[in-house]
C-alpha cells in the first residue's frame, strides 16, 4: 500500500494557575525541574499520535513569576485565569504529506519540533486586605490571634514572628484577611535584617495598621519611624488607607501616654488597643470594615 503514516501529536504545555489552597512556595524547595509530557508518535493508516499532557504548576495567588537571569517580570500571577508560559513543541508530519506524482512511496517523515525550555524564579507576594506593621514586640501576633483563628507564635521577646503569617478576621459576615508581617527594624528599607523579604508583601494589602507600644519609652519616635521606612520602600505603599492601633492599653504606662501620642498625631485616627479588652477589639474590627468597604480594597 501506499504511505499512510499518520502525524506526531504536540508536546504539552507549561501552565501556571493560582489556587487558593496553596498558601506558599514551600514545594518549590524540593521540586525545582517541571516537565510536559511528549506527543506520541503518529502511526499507520494515518493515525496521529497523541498530544502530550500539559503540565500545570499551582502556584499561590500573588505569586511573580521572573526571569532567573535578568529578574524581570514574566507574570503576575493574581486571577483564575491560566497561564501558558510555554507551548509545546509542533507534533512531526507523517510521510503521507510527502507524497507526489515522483515520491509515490516518501520513506521519510518530518520531525517534531523541539520543546522550550526556561529558567525562572518564583517570588510570592502575600495578598491580603489588611497589613499589619510594626517593630518587633508591638503586638501584632497577639492582635491577630485575637481577632481571626491564626495561631502566631506569641513571646515577650522581638522577633518571634519570623514568617508572615495570614488569618481571617470575620465581622458583621464579611471574611478579612489579615497578614501579619514580621516585625520591621530601622533601615528595612535599605535591605538591613531580613526588612526587604518582608515589607515587600504589604504591597499586596488593601489597608494598613501601624501598631505603636505605648509602654514603652520611645513611643513618640515609634510612628514616625515607622511611616518613614514604608515611605523608603514604596511611596504608593505608604500612600495606603491606614489605622494606628495604640496598642496593650491594658498596662498603665500605655493608659498615661495615650493622651499625648494623640496630641501628637492629629491628622491620624488613632485607635485604642488592648487584647484583652473586647469593647477596644471590636471597635478596631468595625473600623478596619469602615475602611475597607469605603476604599481600601480597590486600592490592591
Amino acid at each position: 500500500g501506499g504511505p499512510d503514516g499518520g502525524d506526531g501529536g504536540k508536546g504539552g504545555d507549561i501552565v501556571f494557575v493560582c489556587r487558593r489552597n496553596v498558601k506558599t512556595l514551600t514545594f518549590f524547595k524540593k521540586t525545582r525541574s517541571f516537565s510536559a509530557e511528549n506527543g506520541r508518535q503518529g502511526s499507520g493508516r494515518c493515525k496521529q499520535g497523541e498530544d502530550g499532557k500539559d503540565k500545570v504548576i499551582e502556584v499561590p495567588p500573588g505569586t511573580s513569576i521572573v526571569d532567573a537571569d535578568t529578574g524581570l517580570q514574566i507574570k503576575d500571577m493574581v486571577g483564575d485565569e491560566p497561564f501558558v508560559f510555554l507551548k509545546g513543541g509542533r507534533g512531526g508530519k507523517g510521510n503521507t504529506h510527502f507524497k507526489s506524482s515522483v515520491q509515490q512511496a516518501p520513506r521519510f517523515a518530518q520531525p517534531g519540533e523541539e520543546g522550550k525550555s526556561a529558567r525562572v524564579g518564583l517570588i510570592l507576594k502575600l495578598i491580603a486586605d489588611v497589613g499589619l506593621i510594626g517593630f518587633p514586640n508591638a503586638g501584632k501576633s497577639s492582635f491577630i490571634n485575637s481577632v481571626t483563628n491564626s495561631k502566631s507564635l506569641v513571646g515577650s521577646y522581638p522577633f518571634t514572628t519570623l514568617v508572615p503569617n495570614l488569618g481571617v478576621m470575620n465581622v458583621k459576615g464579611n471574611d478579612v484577611v489579615i497578614a501579619d508581617i514580621p516585625g520591621l527594624i530601622e533601615g528595612a528599607s535599605d535591605g538591613r535584617g531580613m526588612g526587604l523579604k518582608f515589607l515587600k508583601h504589604i504591597e499586596r494589602c488593601a489597608m494598613l495598621l501601624y501598631m505603636v507600644d505605648l509602654s514603652e519609652q520611645d513611643y513618640e519616635t515609634k510612628l514616625g519611624q515607622l511611616k518613614q521606612e514604608v515611605l523608603s520602600f514604596s511611596s504608593a505603599v505608604a500612600a495606603k488607607p491606614h489605622l494606628v492601633l495604640a496598642t496593650k492599653m491594658d498596662m498603665e504606662e500605655s493608659k498615661t501616654n495615650f493622651d499625648s501620642f494623640k496630641k501628637a498625631n492629629p491628622d491620624e485616627r488613632i485607635l485604642p488597643m488592648s487584647v484583652y479588652e473586647k469593647d477596644y477589639v471590636m471597635a478596631v474590627k468595625l473600623a478596619i470594615l469602615e475602611m475597607l468597604e469605603r476604599n481600601a480594597r480597590n486600592a490592591i
